[in-house]
Parts: structure tokens; C-alpha cells; sequence
């Protein structure tokens, strides 16, 4: 049986669930113009060019995805993990910017 999503229709503001704001990220956006952003686990590299595209309409180069582990945690004597998430860092066309603030 195949891993591979069917028959899942996700809307842009679904794909998109947040944009990642940090210094690495920052820079990464002044310096080589591209913006990271926490997506659906479910949604594949046209879903997140759709997505971005409509929402911010720019104009997208390239796409990476990241399946990021949750790390183990413990409060006091009881054992626990973060929640596992994808991560999509997006390159747009050097003429094209997102502005966040």
C-alpha cells in the first residue's frame, strides 16, 4: 500500500498554518529571499506553491520540506513528546518579497 495522499483537497489558509519568525529565518529572507513556514503534514510541494502563490500572490522558485520529529519531554516524573510537524522553506523570484511585520 502507498503512503501517497488521496482524494485530500486542502484550501490554501489550511496548506499554510504558520509562518516561522525566527533570526535564522530573518536572515535567511534579507539575504537569499526565501521564507520558512509550518504547513500541513499532509501537504505536498504543489499544494504549498499554490498556496503561497494565492495568498501572498508572489511568485515561487523553489520549495524544500522538512518532516521534523517531536523531541521526548518529561514534567517531573511523567514522559512525554512534542508533536511531530512539516516545515516548508520556499525560495520566491528575486523580484518578489513577503513582508510579515
Amino acid at each position: 500500500m502507498s503512503d501517497k495522499k488521496v482524494g485530500v483537497h486542502l484550501e490554501p489558509h489550511m496548506v499554510i498554518r504558520r509562518p516561522l519568525v525566527t533570526e535564522k529565518g530573518v536572515h535567511a529572507s534579507e539575504a537569499l529571499n526565501q521564507y520558512a513556514f509550518e504547513i500541513h503534514p499532509l501537504a505536498s510541494k504543489t499544494d504549498v506553491k499554490r498556496a503561497v502563490e494565492e495568498l501572498w500572490d508572489v511568485r515561487v522558485d523553489s520549495i524544500r520540506t522538512q518532516n521534523r520529529k517531536g523531541k521526548p519531554r518529561r514534567a517531573r516524573v511523567a514522559l512525554g513528546h512534542t508533536k511531530g510537524w512539516k516545515k516548508a522553506i520556499v525560495k520566491l523570484h528575486d523580484e518578489d518579497r513577503i513582508s510579515f511585520f
